[in-house]
């Protein structure tokens, strides 16, 4: 299950190792294609990668921090800094080989 992250939880949780955060809202066609594929990520990189998600309604902050301004945007972290910004719906394939790369 992808983490939801908040601006009280975001900075702990990406700080170590390698996560990628799906940005989304609840009414944006594209992130509803996209989150089915962000669950099945986040149970096949469990112990390997923090696979998370912000919800750009609620945590307009973090969206604005990372410069989000079309969702879905996928970011993947390593060790708490941005190394790579995905910008629509991504395969789950193109996903996992950015998380591996990482690794």
């Amino acid at each position: 299950m992808a983490v939801a992250l908040t601006k009280d939880n975001f900075a702990k949780s990406i700080e170590n190792g390698v996560s990628i955060v799906d940005f989304w809202a609840p009414w944006c066609g594209p992130c509803k294609m996209q989150l089915p594929i962000v669950e099945e990520l986040a149970t096949e990189m469990e112990g390997k990668a923090v696979v998370a998600k912000v919800n750009v309604d609620e945590e307009p902050e973090i969206a604005s921090q990372y410069g989000v301004m079309s969702i879905p945007t996928l970011i993947l972290f390593k060790d708490g800094q941005p190394v790579d910004k995905m910008v629509g719906v991504q395969s789950k394939e193109t996903l996992k080989s950015k998380i591996q790369s990482q690794l």
